[in-house]
């Protein structure tokens, strides 16, 4: 849902007070549990370590994410595979197929040099 222009955007007070009057490159991990916070210009250059729920995700704050919110770049969830056996046997496939062809390309070389 969007916010009110009239109220403008959000951004947490404690979050403005630790970003003010300080340089990115001298500053730190930035820890904050205020996903909801709009990135505003002043944030450019800080790293923010955005809490996802467990842990701190670390967000390097760039130009193009003005305007977003600082939870949009810490996801919450983790994504699972989908598939069950038959991916797990096409994955080991694929794997010593790579193994195969890195055991190949090193002996090539190999006699050559001889």
């Amino acid at each position: 849902m969007a916010r009110s222009l009239k109220k403008g955007p959000f951004v947490d007070a404690k979050l403005l007070k630790k970003v003010a009057d300080k340089k990115p490159s001298s500053t730190g991990v930035i820890a904050t549990w205020a996903r909801r916070s709009q990135i505003s210009p002043e944030m450019i250059g800080f790293t923010f370590g955005v809490h996802n729920g467990k842990q701190h995700v670390e967000v390097l704050v760039s130009e193009e994410m003005v305007g977003h919110r600082l939870g949009e770049f810490s996801p919450t969830k983790k994504f699972v595979r989908h598939g069950g056996k038959m991916q797990k046997e096409l994955e080991q496939k694929r794997q010593q197929a790579e193994i195969a062809a890195a055991k190949a390309s090193k002996e090539s070389p190999a006699k050559g040099k001889k």
